[in-house]
């Protein structure tokens, strides 16, 4: 058989610099083979893919179902709203909106996320079904038994967790990730969940100075997930999360959208909350959006050797106008002025 070349042509958004360059990009089976310049090519901006390092796609079921309360009443297990929604919705159900919110991800130019799953087992399970067939790649932290089969563990809080000293252990003998949600209402959880040396940290909205140092030196990601941040009324400020001081002290920073019964799960919605908001540099936001796909082995910037996961924006319209294209990317590009994806699993 003979090997499938594309040629991508437009402006490429190349390597972790993402630097804009007119260029073709030759695609052989799924991985990028040659990046040519090209002065020639034409208005379509050619951008990695996007990958959401933190969702819970269950929650699509309970959407904007007007709840009110603290944060522990409506997300903290066992009991919390979403819980008890999660508890009463049929299986077939609950894969559907899953793979709902998934559609609109793929749509939006993200090819994977990193997602905590609920309901044991039959949780990692029913995700697994979502994404079935779909060019998408979900990275799974169960919980409740569920990251026995999962990518990895993900506890809620050390505060919420019962015996995470033997849940822990049994995940890293098993080669599985583990992640923690810390510092979303206060900074009382993230000393005790930096102690278990975890992958990931979700949240870190009031980490300390020392804390983030911690984790830059221990090299452990953080994601943040600013609307979700706002919408539940654990922060009313720019100083929190701490984005700034992050990138000061050399934290790996990634983003994720959080509760889908809160905020859809759309990467450029957060990227131009974020952009008002915390006013951080347009290339350190939209490296975020993508480093998080460093979790899956093979991530999405683009460059030589690479496997080709990226997608095209139609910028011959008013986005032509554009005098940086990274901004605008962030600041005005929807879904809609996506012409295609190319994502490879």
């Amino acid at each position: 058989m003979k090997n499938r070349t594309r040629i991508l042509s437009g402006q490429v958004f190349l390597g972790e610099e993402l630097d804009v360059v007119p260029a073709d990009i030759s695609v052989e089976d799924g991985i990028i083979t040659a990046i040519e310049e090209n002065p020639r090519a034409p208005d379509r901006w050619i951008c990695p893919a996007l990958f959401n390092a933190h969702t819970h796609l269950g929650d699509t079921v309970a959407m904007d179902c007007g709840a009110t309360g603290d944060l522990a009443a409506l997300v903290t297990p066992p009991d919390g709203l979403k819980h008890r929604l999660l508890a009463q919705t049929p299986p077939r159900e609950l894969v559907a909106g899953m793979r709902a919110s998934i559609g609109g991800m793929i749509a939006g130019g993200t090819h994977g996320c990193a997602d905590f799953r609920e309901g044991g087992k039959a949780g990692v399970q029913a995700l697994a079904e979502a994404a079935d067939g779909l060019p998408f790649h979900p990275l799974i932290f169960g919980r409740d038994g569920g990251e026995e089969i999962a990518d990895g563990l993900g506890i809620s809080s050390t505060r919420d967790v019962q015996n995470i000293d033997r849940l822990v252990a049994a995940a890293k003998k098993a080669g599985r990730m583990v992640a923690f949600h810390a510092g979303e209402r206060d900074a009382n959880d993230i000393d005790d969940a930096l102690s278990y040396e975890p992958d990931l940290i979700i949240h870190a909205t009031h980490a300390t100075k020392r804390q983030l140092r911690r984790c830059a030196d221990q090299e452990i990601p953080i994601v943040v997930c600013p609307r979700s941040n706002w919408m539940l009324n654990v922060t009313t400020s720019a100083r929190h999360p701490p984005l700034s001081l992050m990138g000061e002290l050399g934290c790996t920073v990634f983003f994720g959208t959080d509760n889908v019964m809160f905020v859809p799960p759309d990467m450029l919605a957060e990227l131009a909350f974020a952009s008002v908001v915390y006013k951080q540099h347009p290339k350190s936001l939209l490296h975020a959006a993508v480093a998080g796909s460093f979790l899956t082995g093979s991530p999405f910037f683009i460059r030589k050797g690479a496997r080709a996961n990226l997608f095209v924006v139609d910028a011959a319209s008013v986005l032509r106008f554009s005098r940086d294209p990274v901004f605008s990317l962030i600041k005005r590009a929807q879904s809609g002025q996506i012409c295609h994806n190319v994502f490879n699993l």
